[in-house]
């Protein structure tokens, strides 16, 4: 998952990131009102953690803002405010869901995980394409009935594509969606050809109905 933790005190927001870090996610960061508009412009995110009161601005604009997008991201509101008519006016807004500071981190993942089965998966436990089954919870893949061995990149590209199906993506998208908005001090992208070689070759050997096919001059698509 990549998540962007939209949050002013300095040192929550970093213990929020080291915690979703070590749960394999991918964590981007914003501090202010304008830094938060920045990302959700410019980048796509599976959830984002959203604080509603910001030095320059208010989270609940970010959140009108994404939703006049059209996209379709997970949202969690964390506030320190916690009457019920800000949870209302939230969730009328577009919010998943709305956690109260200060929170136990197990109940931060837990809304995290069932914000993204609802939006991401439609509430499915298992995405599957073609005979190609993947376990979000436990990061398994089966492919028929054998279950298939994939590094933590390999996995994460298997991931994004199988939650977008046939859909062409560029290169530097897979590489922002997968290590994250820092993938802009590498020297080049040819990384990304080596991963997709060995995520297909893992593929065909199991005997997977699917494959990762090159558009040329474009990128790379699951069909």
């Amino acid at each position: 998952m990549k998540i962007l933790v939209v949050e002013d005190e300095i040192q929550l927001q970093q213990t929020i990131v080291a915690f979703l870090v070590q749960e394999k996610m991918i964590v981007e960061t914003a501090s202010t009102f304008h830094e938060g508009i920045d990302k959700i412009i410019s980048f796509d995110y599976d959830c984002i953690l959203l604080d509603m009161m910001l030095p320059d601005g208010n989270g609940m604009d970010i959140l009108r803002e994404l939703r006049k997008m059209d996209k379709k991201t997970s949202v969690i509101i964390l506030s320190a405010k916690d009457s019920v008519d800000d949870k209302v006016e939230g969730l009328l807004v577009g919010a998943d869901d709305y956690l109260a500071k200060p929170f136990h981190f197990a109940e931060l993942l837990s809304r995290i995980k069932v914000a993204m089965r609802k939006n991401a998966q439609h509430g499915e436990e298992i995405i599957q394409y073609k005979n190609i089954y993947l376990y979000p919870e436990d990061r398994r893949v089966v492919v028929d009935k054998d279950e298939i061995k994939f590094n933590r990149k390999e996995y994460d590209l298997l991931y994004y594509f199988m939650l977008r199906p046939e859909k062409v993506f560029q290169k530097t998208t897979l590489a922002e969606s997968v290590w994250g908005d820092h993938i802009e001090m590498a020297d080049n992208l040819d990384f990304i050809y080596s991963q997709i070689k060995n995520l297909r070759k893992k593929l065909k050997d199991a005997g997977a109905d699917a494959d990762l096919q090159a558009v040329y001059g474009v990128g790379y698509k699951l069909v």
